[in-house]
């Protein structure tokens, strides 16, 4: 194999009909250079292949017609106004093209041209299209690329025109098809029946039929899944067998005691990720685990199970929270379990006073503090690491990647533990976590009281109202839960601020009445949950700023204004801040929700409870790269293929990628890999994240 030609990285400025200005429009649509071009695909293809004869044509109809041009001509109007016209011919009748305000287009065509029309057919007193896309006939038999065949349609951009992209790229092709190297292993595309990568990319931007256009676009995607995961195989094969991390006993007087000293029986699911965890642990190998579960059903109890395993062979391990409330809440449980057990629990968040953060940092850099738990604070530069033997990751869908990935370059090969509690659909799971180990926990502790979940509309509002005054007269605490702070002049939203007021004022006076949000001071919120907790706030009016780890066993009814405006994960991870006690609880959507997309997040929150539904549900709605957001969570943007509707080409894909890591477990290594070089050339955006050079 040879190395990919270094001309389609040459920049596309140069290029005939590009220069200085059109790159920087190209620039727009991430194309950069001669390989962009040529994988800068279609997003959907019109057929104008099948040409009829003028008399054959339909009002109202899109018709691609062939013909003559017998006349043409330009008007001038008022003002600057213009109409230019050509009067088309062939056999059977006469077609008119008009084009409003476009002189220019007198120069386009000449007399007796032989041209294809395309567009919609409307009558006036002649048979006419407006501004229709045309092509001029050089010759018979010339390949035709905007009219009379199978067209591609490309997003644009302003000031980038369909006309000239697919004229660019059709030249782009013809010039430099030859510079592009197969990359595909002979034996691959012939398991996969595929096609090779030249024939592939002609179809797929200018097909001869749409048969050959679905194999060419069923080589690409099967390239894009290959090539993702590939770059997944190389990095679980390196965590596995080419790095060596830290072999823990996970036994010893202080994980007895904390077995001992637990008030609950766990469930089987708990248990058996614990050996998951113990297992990892206890492998010279560093773990790289996935845990997930759904609200409520008991992570941090078994992530615990680490944390003093590591500490007990004087290691230090992190806790990573997504907001400063979670990390707090962590902080306080876990210093309360461990404490008895002689094991010194820190908390670093960037709320805290400046002296006091300076403490907590020369404790971590001189391993005096054996369990850190806070925030994006644990991988600020300053804060150095004597001897970090352990990560936990909790709500890792509020993080990015590259976050887990810097917090790892503190230590040498720790062990890392990722919990979610949004539950992956196993498609998305072997995209985004394909190089983990997943372990995964379904049943909820006994004791747990299902939550019952209503969709009602603004008509009973009072009627909810007069519920919740009973409730709180019953001692039950509650959540209103608002998408915005302020009152918006753009969005007719209810604020939290100005309901806050409300119900403090007009609806609930002889309740308290507490506020949180996200621009409130950390002292100011955490005051407020405190209160909260505590039982001295009856009605706690929030934003999403209490979406996770919130635990208030006494809080047993949620109230969540303006649902449509939720994703159905957020929705339901709210949901799990009730429930977690003894008392019958209640999850109340208030809607009046007009869309489809709303209508149906709203209808799969009132049929279930179980989050790994609502996961699957939430995927098909909003599709893969919104799920967790592509550029945060470090999941690769796909071109051409999607995870959900091309499953099958994607568990090939991975079949056939972690068989060539298995063949050729050294293959990074090798010099000038065509199938690496394509990697890095597909997916430049997470070059560091793959790990493979």
């Amino acid at each position: 194999m040879t190395k990919t030609t270094n001309i389609l990285i040459q920049s596309a400025q140069f290029l005939k009909g590009v220069g200085p200005k059109n790159i920087k429009s190209l620039n727009k649509l991430s194309i950069f250079n001669i390989r962009d071009l040529l994988f800068y695909f279609p997003r959907r293809y019109e057929d104008r292949s099948n040409l009829k004869k003028i008399n054959k044509i339909s009002v109202g109809s899109v018709e691609t017609v062939r013909g003559r041009v017998l006349t043409m001509g330009l008007r001038r109007l008022r003002g600057r106004k213009t109409i230019f016209q050509i009067a088309v011919g062939d056999d059977s009748g006469v077609l008119y093209g008009t084009w409003f305000n476009q002189p220019y287009m007198k120069n386009v065509f000449k007399m007796n041209d032989d041209v294809i029309l395309h567009g919609k057919v409307d009558r006036y007193s002649k048979l006419q299209i407006n501004s229709p896309e045309y092509e001029i006939l050089k010759s018979d038999d010339e390949d035709t690329i905007h009219t009379g065949r199978i067209v591609p349609v490309y997003s644009l951009v302003a000031d980038v025109y369909q006309r000239y992209l697919r004229s660019l790229i059709k030249r782009t092709l013809d010039t430099y098809m030859d510079e592009v190297m197969e990359f595909m292993p002979c034996e691959i595309l012939k398991n996969g029946d595929l096609i090779g990568i030249k024939q592939a990319l002609l179809n797929i931007h200018f097909p001869e039929d749409f048969k050959k256009l679905e194999i060419a676009r069923e080589r690409m995607i099967f390239d894009e899944f290959f090539l993702l995961q590939f770059a997944i195989a190389i990095k679980k094969h390196d965590m596995k067998e080419n790095i060596k991390g830290i072999k823990f006993k996970m036994r010893g007087a202080q994980i007895d005691k904390f077995e001992k000293k637990l008030p609950f029986e766990l469930t089987s699911d708990q248990k058996n990720v614990i050996k998951d965890i113990q297992g990892d642990m206890r492998c010279v190998k560093p773990m790289n685990r996935l845990l997930q579960g759904d609200v409520g059903s008991g992570k941090t109890i078994v992530s615990v199970w680490a944390l003093v395993g590591c500490a007990a062979e004087k290691y230090q391990a992190a806790l990573m929270a997504p907001t400063e409330i979670l990390a707090r809440q962590h902080y306080y449980n876990i210093t309360e379990m461990l404490n008895p057990l002689g094991i010194n629990v820190v908390l670093l968040v960037s709320g805290m006073k400046k002296k006091e953060k300076e403490e907590v940092i020369s404790k971590i850099a001189e391993n005096k503090a054996d369990i850190v738990i806070g925030t994006h604070a644990l991988i600020q530069d300053s804060v150095v690491w004597k001897k970090l033997g352990l990560i936990i990751i909790d709500e890792q869908h509020k993080f990015g990647v590259i976050q887990r990935v810097k917090l790892q370059k503190k230590g040498k090969a720790p062990d890392v533990l990722v919990m979610s509690a949004t539950p992956i659909p196993r498609t998305l799971a072997i995209t985004v976590y394909g190089d983990m180990d997943i372990s995964t926990i379904r049943q909820l502790p006994p004791g747990r009281t299902p939550i019952e979940t209503y969709w009602i509309s603004e008509k009973k509002r009072k009627d909810f109202y007069a519920f919740l005054k009973k409730k709180i007269k019953e001692k039950n605490q509650v959540y209103v839960v608002y998408p915005i702070v302020e009152t918006s002049k753009v969005l007719d939203l209810k604020a939290a601020a100005k309901m806050y007021e409300h119900f403090k004022q007009d609806v609930f006076p002889d309740n308290n009445v507490g506020l949180i949000h996200g621009r409130m001071k950390d002292e100011e919120k955490k005051d407020v949950m405190q209160r909260f907790l505590a039982g001295k706030v009856d009605i706690l009016v929030a934003t999403t700023v209490i979406e996770v780890g919130i635990d208030v066993p006494n809080a047993s009814i949620i109230l969540i204004e303006h649902a449509e405006r939720f994703g159905l994960s957020q929705l339901h991870q709210l949901r799990g801040r009730v429930g977690r006690g003894t008392k019958k609880s209640y999850c109340v959507l208030l809607s009046e929700a007009k869309s489809e997309d709303a209508a149906k997040r709203l209808s799969a929150m009132i049929n279930t409870n179980d989050g790994f539904k609502i996961a699957e549900v939430d995927l098909l709605i909003r599709g893969p790269g919104e799920f967790f957001g592509t550029r945060q969570h470090g999941m690769p943007e796909l071109k051409i293929a999607n995870i959900l509707d091309d499953r099958k080409l994607l568990l090939a894909a991975r079949k056939e990628a972690f068989s060539l890591i298995e063949q050729i477990p050294n293959i990074k290594e090798e010099k000038d890999n065509l199938i690496i070089s394509e990697m890095l050339a597909r997916f430049p955006q997470n070059q560091d994240l793959f790990s493979v050079r």
